[in-house]
């Protein structure tokens, strides 16, 4: 077995807990979006959002406007729509600024990591780089990653699952994939990718839309929190923390 050299880690669901958070921003959106004037009920909104955010994709940047656009104007009369959209928006940041944070445990391990071995940290992920940086810088976990470590899909130009934005990270970095492991939720995205090229495949699998289903290809291992994947490490590859 080569020696670890790095280890790369998604954001979404790994670092934190995506659909609690998002639930949670959704929500405060959507009552603003009422106060400011919109006169549907929370549940009609919420599922016309979930629509708009199925067929545009998460990291699509307008969801609130293109909520509005396809809301009759009889829901929203006499009431410019942009002042509806901006209470949405102004709701999910307050929110994001006050409730994004990460899984405490992943916070622990990244400190020990970061402090105690040689390994170069990094993240892969999938998404809009000012959105997923913020994430970052967010939660703080800036500190403990290496800043010329942070491959965001959207910046190069590769998007999971294509293999390639994994061979980039490990060729930019000069990495051998074997000497590198990459950590993420989602089965199709951050197992199987990883595993074609040859790199080590851990998956995350503590909660998400993703819980209750499989990777094509095996994960050299399975793990409930940072604290297992922690213990992995020590076992499998002596690591002294």
């Amino acid at each position: 077995m080569s020696k670890l050299r790095a280890i790369f880690f998604d954001i979404d669901d790994t670092l934190y807990s995506t659909s609690e958070f998002s639930e949670l921003a959704r929500s405060a959106a959507i009552d603003s979006m009422i106060e400011a004037g919109l006169n549907l009920s929370k549940e009609e909104i919420r599922e016309e959002l979930e629509e708009v955010i199925h067929e545009f994709s998460s990291n699509y940047e307008h969801h609130f406007d293109r909520l509005l656009l396809r809301t009759p104007r009889r829901y929203y009369k006499g009431i410019n729509p942009a002042i509806i959209v901006a209470a949405g928006v102004m709701a999910y940041h307050e929110t994001k600024s006050r409730r994004l944070a990460p899984y405490e445990d992943a916070i622990e391990v990244l400190r020990l990591l970061s402090s105690n071995t040689d390994l170069l940290l990094g993240i892969i992920s999938e998404g809009l780089e000012v959105k997923q940086a913020e994430k970052l810088v967010r939660m703080r976990v800036t500190q403990f990653i290496s800043p010329s470590a942070i491959f965001i899909s959207n910046q190069i130009g590769i998007s999971k699952p294509n293999p390639k934005l994994y061979q980039r990270a490990c060729s930019d970095l000069n990495l051998k994939p074997a000497e590198t492991m990459y950590v993420g939720d989602n089965p199709l995205h951050d197992i199987d990718p990883p595993n074609s090229i040859g790199m080590i495949a851990v998956r995350m699998r503590r909660a998400g839309k993703y819980y209750h289903s499989d990777s094509k290809s095996k994960p050299a291992r399975v793990v409930q929190n940072f604290w297992d994947f922690l213990d992995y490490l020590k076992q499998d590859f002596e690591l002294k923390v």
